[in-house]
């Protein structure tokens, strides 16, 4: 909110308010910053002085800060203090830190639908506890709404009104802003909790395109269009025209409640929120090929084993030396039979990295400390069955070398015996013998 140095006629002290700068001033009167002792800021409103005099309006004023103490809601600016019988009523609401939606747009331009719908909603909450209270603002405008990091806020109650109180402060006057008033209220009918319905939605299509939903002009030929003509809401998001549009009509029974704007807008704000984070591009994702980490190891090897069956590897490298887009597909690596057992080395890729090998399923191994801890558990498991087999053997040479009892004498001992003569070598033994004897 612009702030601006004090004035010479401007007060310094006003109650137990030292005041500061000058916040603004509107046809009630002029706001100041101000603190108290222990340093609370506030939004101190000094009548004017033609006001202060006319008794009626210190009358409806003093009803109107009465009313005012009962809204309770985090949407509204809390009522902090107020002197009605001083030679200047004042009032001080609590400081709310933040443009108002007036500057936002003029400064940012229309705020997208989610922001729209999102800040109506608060609006419509706050709006919930005003009425609540049995009291209508009857001057709800863009720059009447501030934006705190908290969320929006209602201020300027100045002009609020007990519900069925006429607009009208004298005759022929009707008290608002041209473009935001409700048809009733230019024609002096009694206000009701319609009356703000219906300036909250030119204050949600003014959000939304940055002008008046009556377009700009006298304040004689707005009024005129407010009450015969139909407001134009080109520009403002399709989600929120036809709520916008039911805020606008010219009759209030046809209105909307605040109750039903606080639900329906919440859902189109979650609604638009959803739309836009489905639109938003992903983040950048690391190249699997070329992990930075032990966490992008991990990952790169989780996709390889979820990859199915035959389907190949993402191809690294290219002409630049860069990585190729996900969005080319996939293409498989080309493996050269050499006649030897395994794949040929992958060629580099352009980071200087070699590429991950492929097998011919086009699947890639999984890491080397898996394959180093393979390796080992097949060696041992190797050694166990060669030495289990070489016991083996050794136990069945026992077995047929030594019988059961013997010693390594007795068999040197029963290697010295000759072996019995059998079939032709007897024969020729008998036959030498009966020659001799012959």
């Amino acid at each position: 909110m612009a702030m601006m140095r004090l004035r010479r006629e401007d007060p310094r002290v006003v109650g137990s308010f030292r005041l500061h700068r000058r916040l603004g001033a509107g046809g009630m009167g002029v706001v100041y910053l101000g603190s108290d002792r222990r340093g609370q800021r506030v939004a101190l409103k000094v009548i004017r002085p033609d006001l202060a005099e006319d008794q009626e309006f210190r009358s409806r004023f003093a009803r109107e800060v009465s009313a005012a103490r009962r809204i309770r809601g985090g949407c509204t600016a809390r009522l902090v203090a107020a002197d009605l019988e001083a030679d200047r009523p004042w009032f001080a609401t609590q400081y709310v830190p933040g443009p108002s939606l007036h500057d936002k747009v003029a400064e940012e331009g229309p705020l997208s639908a989610a922001d729209v719908a999102a800040v109506g909603a608060a609006l419509s909450e706050g709006l919930v506890a005003v009425h609540e209270a049995g009291v209508v603002h009857r001057d709800l405008k863009p720059s009447n709404i501030l934006l705190s990091p908290k969320g929006p806020r209602i201020i300027d109650f100045g002009i609020a009104w007990a519900t069925g109180a006429s607009t009208l402060t004298h005759v022929g006057t009707a008290v608002g802003s041209p473009g935001f008033l409700a048809p009733e209220q230019v024609r002096g009918a009694a206000v009701t909790p319609a009356t703000d319905v219906f300036a909250l939605g030119a204050t949600l299509a003014y959000a939304a395109t940055q002008d008046s939903p009556f377009g700009q002009g006298s304040s004689e030929v707005m009024l005129y269009r407010v009450v015969h003509e139909e407001p134009q809401l080109h520009g403002v998001p399709d989600a929120l025209a036809p709520l916008v549009r039911a805020c606008l009509a010219k009759d209030p029974e046809e209105r909307p409640t605040t109750l039903q704007l606080s639900l329906r807008l919440k859902e189109i704000a979650a609604r638009e929120a959803q739309g836009l984070a489905d639109v938003r591009p992903p983040a950048p994702r690391t190249d699997p090929d070329r992990p930075t980490s032990r966490l992008a190891e991990q990952y790169a090897e989780q996709r390889t084993q979820r990859r199915p069956q035959g389907t190949p590897p993402p191809r690294t490298g290219g002409t630049n030396g860069g990585t190729r887009s996900a969005q080319s597909g996939p293409r498989p690596t080309p493996v050269r039979n050499t006649g030897r057992s395994g794949n040929r080395p992958a060629p580099r890729s352009g980071a200087g990295r070699p590429a991950p090998r492929t097998t011919g399923t086009g699947r890639r191994p999984a890491n080397p400390r898996l394959l180093r801890q393979r390796l080992f558990v097949f060696v041992v498991v190797t050694l166990l069955v060669a030495l289990g087999i070489a016991a083996a053997q050794g136990c069945q040479g026992r077995a047929r070398g030594l019988p059961d009892g013997g010693t390594h004498k007795d068999v040197r001992q029963q290697q010295s015996y000759a072996p019995l003569p059998t079939g032709e070598l007897m024969s020729q033994r008998y036959r030498s013998e009966v020659h001799k004897d012959g």
